[in-house]
Parts: structure tokens; sequence; C-alpha cells
């Protein structure tokens, strides 16, 4: 797809007039997805895809179109002189953008992560032989997404991943499911199954009647599935500089110095280790490695070009939407194996589902707990726990009420594949909390 993106920009370059100015921004992937009902293939598919978005600027004005890339070089050669032609008639009707900003200082790179992929046979064979008799119900999705940017003052930049990730529910009855997910950039057969038979383990426990236990504070131990909800949730405009510079993010008072969070907590945008691109849509080159938030207290913003235009602060390759897409939070010292002990009494939550925020001036979420969440006694699971609803701080959480960190983190990559298959990623641990209030 690389000699198709910059084929195609190099003809497309071949149009402009005058002053004009090309952006173009590709968007690819072959990916193969299989779904499962009863630990059995109930849908299988291979799905090749490639967008390309360019954007046409003159002066401070800019129109921008996406066009479907059949790979069909006559077609594809005219579809783009058509949609130049079109955003050239369309420029001067348009007002100028005051916060425009695209790079001029040229940061061309390429990034080539094949991976080890596992052929559709040998992903099935592992992932129905680990589920045996359980009614596992999941999807599986596999290959290579490329990333691309070009620019007509000669920068180029491309971006190639490769991962596979199985996101699964093995159901026991009713609504008792344990639900967990794989992720990696490299296949790794024997690692899928043991995670696939630490569910089997947890679904044991969903065997016995369910407790409820009454409204309050408890201890509480946030597997890495559960804090990575958490964290997604601040990550809507809390690490925004935009966000900040208008007193509305989320975490307005640890970035006023009103406030801070655990000494233990480290947050960055870890772009090296993530599968996401290292440039963003005008051109600008991420840095390795954004440290957000350092032992509790903010470090930086992830800051947009437009962000950068208004208010005069350095882009560091953030979107628009000026959120993290490689998320990192810094290890603990609590052994995994060690966790429960370590929780003693109190509830360990495997999932949160449904969150919002409840009082976003003061980093409030509030959120369901579901799936493998269960009651701990002395350090054993002894119940699955009733659907409860919590309600607390992140300022709290992850302050005085946080005890430790994991010592082993998790890579988690996000399974959206609305449009396209996501390359956003996280890297964290467990949290295991002294408290978190629960309100029903």
């Amino acid at each position: 797809m690389k000699e198709l993106f910059f084929d195609l920009f190099d003809y497309a370059g071949k149009q402009l007039r005058g002053t004009e100015v090309l952006l173009a921004n590709f968007a690819g992937e072959e990916s193969d997805f299989v779904r499962f009902n009863r630990a059995r293939v109930r849908q299988a598919m291979t799905i090749q895809q490639a967008y390309l978005t360019l954007t046409l600027i003159d002066g401070r004005r800019r129109d921008n179109v996406t066009l479907a890339v059949s790979g069909q070089s006559d077609a594809d050669r005219a579809a783009l002189r058509a949609a130049i032609d079109g955003m050239r008639t369309t420029l001067p009707s348009l007002p100028d953008d005051p916060y425009l900003l695209y790079a001029t200082d040229l940061h061309s790179s390429e990034r080539i992560d094949t991976g080890v992929l596992p052929a559709p046979d040998q992903a099935l064979d592992t992932i129905v032989a680990a589920a045996g008799d359980a009614d596992l119900v999941g999807i599986l999705a596999s290959g290579p997404v490329t990333r691309g940017f070009a620019n007509s003052l000669g920068q180029r930049n491309w971006h190639a991943v490769a991962s596979c990730n199985f996101e699964w529910s093995l159901y026991h009855a009713d609504d008792k499911a344990v639900k967990s997910a794989w992720a990696a950039a490299s296949w790794d057969g024997a690692a899928l199954a043991a995670r696939i038979e630490d569910s089997r383990a947890q679904l044991v426990h969903l065997a016995q009647p369910p407790r409820t236990i009454e409204p309050g504070a408890y201890r509480a131990y946030l597997a890495p599935a559960a804090f990575d909800e958490l964290l997604w949730m601040l990550n809507w405009g809390g690490v925004s500089c935009k966000a900040q510079r208008t007193k509305q993010s989320p975490l307005q008072k640890l970035v006023d110095g009103e406030t801070a969070l655990s000494s233990r907590v480290f947050l960055r945008e870890n772009s090296a280790d993530g599968l996401a691109p290292a440039f963003d849509s005008m051109g600008f080159v991420k840095p390795h490695a954004v440290e957000l938030i350092r032992a509790g207290n903010h470090a930086a913003s992830m800051v947009s070009p437009r962000t950068s235009a208004e208010y005069g602060v350095a882009a560091n390759g953030a979107g628009d939407d000026e959120s993290m897409a490689s998320m990192d939070v810094g290890a603990g010292t609590l052994a995994n194996d060690a966790a429960l002990a370590a929780l003693d009494t109190g509830v360990y939550i495997g999932n949160l589902w449904y969150l919002n925020y409840s009082d976003r001036p003061n980093c409030r979420i509030t959120g369901m707990t579901r799936f493998a969440t269960f009651w701990v006694e002395d350090g054993q699971i002894r119940a699955p726990l009733s659907v409860m609803r919590f309600d607390d701080s992140l300022y709290r959480m992850l302050g005085d009420h946080l005890i430790d960190f994991t010592r082993e983190r998790e890579w988690i990559l996000n399974t959206g594949t609305y449009g396209q298959r996501s390359v956003q990623t996280s890297r964290l641990p467990g949290a295991l909390l002294s408290r978190v209030a629960f309100t029903l």
C-alpha cells in the first residue's frame, strides 16, 4: 500500500496551481475477522480497504475530501482530479481559518513492524482447543494496518504495523459471564491459551449464588481491563491542552496545582511502544514519549496544531481531540499473583462499563460493574457479586486511596472497528485501592 499511496500523491501534486499546498492522509488495512459462538466459528471474513483524505490549502483557506482508494490507477486518478478541482472551486467562498497550522519543517519517517501473524487455521485451532466445552463467544481480528502522510512541500511519512486481538466472553448462565481479551503485535498461541484458561478458572466461581452487598465504600482491586476503562474516560478531555486552557478539563484542579494524585502515578503518551503513528494529520511528528503526569503532578498536555496556533504552544503530534493514542501507566511493586492476598477482603473488579462523568470538575466518574466481579475474603474469591454502580473521584481513587499498582502490566488494544480497526493502545497495571464508593 505504500507505493500505492505515494504514487497517487505524486500524481495529485502535479495538479496544483500557484500557491496551493496539498496535504494527504492515508488509512488502510487488510484484516481477517472471525466470529465465534459456542466455541465454534460462525462467521469469517477478510476486509481490505484504503481511504485517502486530501486537504487543499491556499493562503489561510482550506478544504478537504476523503476518497475510497480502489487500487485501479485510472479510476483513482480521475477521482483525485475531480476532488482537487472541486476543492479549488470551493476555496474562494470559504472564510480564512485563523488557527490553520501545518508542518513546514520536513520530517519524513518510516516504521514497518510486520510482526508474526497467525494463519487463520492456526488461530482457530488454538482458540477452539483452549475453550474446550465452555460456551465461548468472541471475535478475532488480525492483520496489518497502515497509515501515511504526505505534503506537497516534500514530507513523506509511512506507518505499517501488524497486530492480532481476540476479545471473548465465557458464558455460564442467565447474565453471568467472564469477559476477557488478549492482544499482541506478534502471535503467541501459548499466551492466548493461558489467558483463556484463566477465564475458565474464573467461570467456576460464577456457578455459586451471587452475593449482594450494601452500598458503601469497600476495599477494591481493579484488574487492568477495569482500570483501562477508567483511564479512557480520563482521556476524554483530561489531558487536552485546549480543555485545560478553557478550564474544562476533568483534571483542572491537578493542572492548576490545587491538588495532586499519589506519587505512584506516572502517565504518558508512549508513541514508541504503541501502534498509533508517530505523526498527525497536519504532518507534525510526535516525540517518542510525552510525560503527562509525573509522580502524581501535572507535567504536560497533548497539543494539537490548532491549539498550538491559538495559544502559542508547541504542537506535539496530538489529533484534534488532543487525547492519548498510546497510553502508558507506570508499574508498581505488587505482584500479579499476590493481588488477591493484598486485597484481603473486598471487591475484585474485572470489568467496568457504562462509564460517564457524574461531576466533571471534580473528576468524579460513575459506572457499572459487570462480568467477573467477585467478593473476596481472606484473599480468596468467595462469590460473584451482583451488578453494582460505583461513583467516585479519580482524585481519591488515584490519590489517597491508591495503595499500589501491580508490577506486571498488560498491553491492551482498543477493539473498536467502527469504519476501520483502531490503533489505540494502552499499557497499564492493575490497581489496589483502599476504598471505592458504591452507591447501589
